[in-house]
Formats: C-alpha cells, structure tokens, sequence
C-alpha cells in the first residue's frame, strides 16, 4: 500500500491543489474509458472472422468517430478551463509575500511588515538531526498563516528558477526583470516541502522550500519576534 502511495499526488493543502486532484481523477476517468474501448475493438478485430467484400466506406460511422472524440474532448476542456481562471484569480490578499531566487537559495520578504526579509538555504546533510529530511530542510522556513489569502511575488536575481510547492498546487518561474504573481490559501496546519523545478545550474537540485503553516496568532508573534 505504500509503494501505491508514492505513484499519486501530494495530499491536498489548499482549495487549488484540491481542484487540481479532482481535474486530474476526472481525466483520468475519461482516459481509462477510451482505453478500454480501444483495447476492446482492437482484439474483437484480432479474434473475429467477419467478411464484408462490399464494404468501401460508410459514412455513418465515419460521423461518430469525429463527434464522439469531440464531445469528449468538451468535457475535459471545460473543467481544464475553470480550474485555469481558479488558479489565476487573486481574491483580495491578506499577505504579501516576495520571493526571489539566487544561485542558489532563496529570499524572502514580507512587504506587508517592516524589515522582515531573510535568506533561506537548504541544511546541510552533516547539520541535518534525526528529524530532518535530506535536501528538502532549510535553516529559516517560510512561515505563513492558515486560513489567510496569500500572494506570493516571484523574481530571480541572476537566472530562471521555478518556485514550485506541489502540496499547495503552487508552482511559478522566477524569472530575472520579471515578476510572476501566484496566490493560494492553506487549510491546514503543517510543513509543507518543494524543490526549484527548473534547472538553473550545478546546485539546481539544493533550493528547498519549506512553508510552514501556522494559526494567525503564532504568525504574528513570529512576526512580532523576527522584527525585534
């Protein structure tokens, strides 16, 4: 049962990333269906001994192969449609948080906070406790409130990254001269881990992120703390 576990997604921590279990469940669906359709023709045709010497063409049929896939198509379109204009829709943001990439780790800024910005690399493996995760722990995560509207600003210093979160349905290049805007809400307590999903150099595999979510009053006392 574990092995099956790791060959789906991430569980769910935000609306979106929900939305997008559902889309990918429900293409799923469609695609095991036109499968074993197709692989139930293909052997009738392999194992039947049906003759017809007249038969050049038929237009009927010719008809429903071009509105069946048609329709089909419809119905992954539309969800695939709304889940997009879901994903870029910004619903009035509590927080702003700026993210920028370097060769190789990340900043971070709160802009709705005074000085409250830090650098974030990933923990060494000879630092790393019995607690940790190797190559996935940093030494300042990114702390962020449940339940609240965020929106993350997302640049790069020197060359393309990829700011990717893939239990929150998150994922933006950060791109020099250029800012991406993604934004997302969490619904539950937690850490949550990502990787740079671009490659961007020699340590392209070594820019973990790590969000993690906390109620609103332990994020401000964070807050409060890291301005003191």
């Amino acid at each position: 049962m574990t092995t099956w576990g790791y060959l789906g997604l991430q569980d769910s921590a935000s609306p979106l990333m929900e939305q997008l279990i559902f889309f990918h469940d429900h293409a799923m669906v469609v695609i095991i269906l036109i499968v074993s359709f197709v692989g139930y023709m293909m052997a009738s045709l392999f194992f039947n001994k049906y003759i017809h010497r007249f038969l050049l063409e038929n237009q009927n049929i010719e008809i429903v192969w071009t509105i069946i896939p048609a329709v089909i198509l419809v119905f992954i379109a539309f969800p695939s449609l709304r889940l997009l204009y879901l994903l870029d829709e910004v619903n009035k943001p509590s927080v702003t948080l700026k993210v920028v990439g370097h060769q190789w780790y990340w900043s971070y800024e709160y802009s709705d906070f005074m000085q409250v910005e830090f650098d974030s690399y990933m923990v060494p493996t000879t630092d790393l406790g019995n607690e940790g995760f190797r190559l996935l722990d940093v030494d300042n995560r990114t702390v962020l409130p449940m339940n609240t509207q965020i929106r993350v600003l997302i640049s790069a210093a020197d060359v393309i990254h990829s700011w990717t979160v893939p239990a929150l349905g998150v994922k933006a290049d950060a791109i020099p001269g250029r800012l991406n805007q993604v934004n997302f809400l969490v619904n539950r307590p937690g850490l949550f881990y990502g990787q740079c999903s671009e490659i961007c150099g020699a340590n392209h595999s070594f820019m973990p992120i790590v969000i993690e979510s906390v109620n609103v009053d332990s994020f401000l006392g964070w807050i409060y703390n890291f301005s003191e």
